[in-house]
């Protein structure tokens, strides 16, 4: 079974005609947070594209803004106003209901810890996203997700519990259940940021495997090192792109 497939974009009014090498657009992104102390701005005006096949690297201080910049782009956060078009569609528009079904079926984000569920296999947890999202056959999600596993090369703990295994190995976890769902895009919010220098650069390793075959990666570290390894690296401070 090859873990290719094909997306289908919503015909309506929300999806725009983009170039077919644009990805991600953020327009005059600006994002508002209401504090005790006032009104804070974590975003001022961000302008950014995102081609398909990059491997974009965020990097910045904390509390420069680039986790509520991830955000935006994965729909967790919406702006206080600007647009963002992620694959064609305007995800600012999408009622929450919609937007949910839309980020199982066109993003993988990794997180930095992990987030994995600790009552079920490592398998179960690769499985989980096409189920929640209603994509294959019972017997194709199981067979997607060992194809998967084995690309992260953690296959031999297919069955045990996350507890079982190390960070190292539950964050390939986590990088095989984000491509569960075949996503154009991959989002990593300081994916390295608990492991070992070794393995974080396993860690990268893959996401460069990922984007020579043809996805694009959106990774916010702090690790400037790294970074370099990126295709093209955008620096945030005081919620602007410096």
């Amino acid at each position: 079974m090859s873990i290719a497939v094909t997306h289908e974009l919503s015909t309506s009014d929300q999806t725009l005609t983009k170039p077919r090498d644009t990805l991600i657009e953020l327009i005059n992104v600006v994002k508002d947070f209401e504090t005790p102390a006032g009104l804070f701005r974590a975003l001022n005006c961000i302008n950014l594209t995102v081609f398909s096949g990059e491997f974009l690297a965020v990097v910045g201080k904390s509390g420069s803004g680039k986790s509520t910049l991830t955000n935006m782009i994965t729909g967790i956060d919406r702006p206080t106003s600007g647009e963002v078009i992620v694959n064609g569609t305007s995800i600012h528009h999408l009622h929450e209901e919609e937007i949910t079904d839309w980020r199982g079926k066109n993003l993988g984000v990794v997180f930095q810890s992990f987030l994995l569920i600790p009552a079920i296999s490592v398998i179960d947890n690769v499985i989980l996203p096409m189920a929640f999202s209603n994509l294959y056959t019972r017997e194709e999600r199981t067979e997607r997700a060992m194809e998967l596993l084995k690309m992260v090369e953690i296959e031999q703990n297919a069955y045990k519990l996350p507890s079982q295994i190390s960070g190292g190995q539950q964050q390939r976890v986590s990088i095989a259940r984000a491509l569960a769902c075949d996503p154009a895009i991959i989002v990593a919010d300081e994916p390295t940021g608990s492991l070992d220098s070794k393995t974080a650069h396993t860690v990268f390793g893959i996401f460069e495997k990922l984007v020579d075959q043809g996805k694009s990666v959106l990774m916010v570290t702090h690790d400037h090192e790294q970074a370099d390894r990126a295709t093209r690296i955008i620096q945030v401070a005081d919620g602007e792109i410096v």
